[in-house]
């Protein structure tokens, strides 16, 4: 269903009356396309602090090749890095201010502020307190900054490790991810693709869930980036699941994924080289106050979104059908990490799903050479919710610092982005796709 208010909230008009009384002026995001796969225009790189980034092949080599024409001093710049992992003390935090105060009203709509920072140092408590103070103050710029711009803080201490990172954060393609703070570091080997507009090329990924949505979104994205993609969902969706597969060039695997032989059907249909990505994204809702919640209800969420990932992800793992260099990436929602009314079961299973990505991430890296990552979706425009009661939409649409849901697309992007080979750095992260939601963290 089109966001009217939105589109109204674009036209001379509609800026002018939202203006007048104070309602949200959201603003079109760029998004990526083939016709505008990237930005145009300047990125300003400044520094707080003593950057250890610094150096010919260090962090400027890598901003050089995201495309952007990097820049000392911009008046209009598309975005903004600001190098602040040497900030060790408040004398080094006062410099964020000192960088950012006059050029955050230059940056252009849609636009992105990243800010980098240093893992905290818990030998010192200096450090570590100054480090944690970006994170309040990325959030809290995020907030205010509007225009569509995206404020994001990534905490790394190798560049070329970040550059899948900085490239995704620094394109059309991380349009509604906002308000995150991304660890860099502790994952799997980097591995530059040989095209990086193909990093998926000769893999082979999963997607769960794949006839409609936001898992179709994915399996297209995927199979955009290069991937030969099995798209898996319900027997009673195989048409649709045909459908999908063979626009892709894909091949559909129609099964219950709750079954208790799912995961060695799943390893029949892989190719006989294993499985480079597993996309977990199948998910069902039964919504009810838990007085009225009957126990049906709530075992067949759980099994769905929680249990049925636990068993397929153990039994990839231990036949080895996930190659080294694979990547998992499961689906949570911002209802596990903030809660949501009516949905106990929903938001147990979502947690549930954090709580095996942060658990697994190190033992899979270190024993299988493999990271795992999630995504939390917000308010995302899919059937689902344009079935929900009008204000009850609006709310959803506008409780967030961009001021309107997200697409499909976006939980995809984000989605490739931690699937690509050179993101093996990302591990055990939970990333919010959720145009920084005003519910929780």
């Amino acid at each position: 269903m089109a966001d009217r208010y939105l589109s109204f909230a674009g036209t001379a008009p509609g800026r002018f009356l939202t203006r007048r009384i104070g309602l949200p002026q959201p603003t079109a995001l760029h998004r990526w396309s083939a016709e505008r796969p990237s930005f145009e225009g300047e990125l300003l790189h400044l520094t707080a602090g003593k950057s250890p980034l610094d150096g010919p092949d260090g962090l400027a080599a890598v901003l050089g090749r995201t495309g952007l024409a990097v820049r000392a001093e911009s008046e209009r710049p598309v975005a903004v890095v600001l190098d602040a992992t040497g900030v060790t003390d408040i004398d080094t935090l006062a410099e964020v201010h000192t960088a950012l105060h006059p050029v955050v009203r230059s940056v252009a709509r849609s636009g992105r502020v990243i800010v980098l920072g240093a893992p905290l140092d818990t030998a010192d408590h200096h450090q570590a307190a100054v480090q944690q103070a970006l994170e309040g103050f990325v959030r809290s710029l995020g907030k205010e900054i509007g225009r569509g711009i995206t404020v994001t803080l990534l905490r790394l201490t190798d560049a070329d490790a970040a550059e899948s990172t900085l490239r995704f954060f620094l394109s059309p393609r991380s349009a509604y991810v906002s308000g995150q703070v991304i660890g860099i570091g502790g994952g799997t080997e980097v591995t530059a693709p040989e095209d990086w507009g193909l990093p998926l090329a000769g893999r082979t990924a999963l997607v769960t869930g794949a006839a409609r949505g936001i898992g179709e979104a994915v399996a297209a994205t995927l199979a955009r980036d290069g991937a030969r993609v099995v798209c898996l969902d319900v027997p009673g969706a195989a048409v649709e699941l045909e459908s999908v597969a063979g626009r892709l060039g894909g091949t559909a695997l129609a099964l219950d994924i709750t079954a208790p032989d799912a995961g060695a059907r799943i390893l029949a249909a892989l190719p006989s080289e294993g499985l480079d990505v597993l996309v977990h994204n199948a998910g069902i809702t039964r919504d009810r106050r838990l007085v009225n919640m009957a126990a049906e209800r709530w075992s067949s969420v759980l099994d769905v979104n929680l249990a049925s990932v636990l068993r397929t992800t153990d039994a990839l793992l231990s036949a080895g059908g996930l190659r080294t260099g694979g990547r998992i990436v499961a689906t949570a929602s911002i209802a596990g990490l903030a809660g949501n009314a009516g949905q106990t079961n929903y938001a147990a299973s979502k947690a549930g799903v954090a709580g095996l990505v942060r658990a697994l991430a190190p033992t899979a890296a270190a024993e299988h050479g493999v990271t795992v990552n999630a995504v939390a979706p917000g308010f995302i425009e899919t059937k689902m919710t344009a079935a929900v009661p009008l204000f009850i939409r609006e709310a959803g649409r506008r409780m967030n610092s961009l001021g309107q849901g997200g697409l499909p697309v976006d939980v995809a992007e984000t989605t490739a982005w931690l699937a690509h080979p050179a993101s093996g750095g990302v591990n055990g992260q939970v990333v919010r796709v959720c145009g920084q939601s005003l519910l929780g963290a």
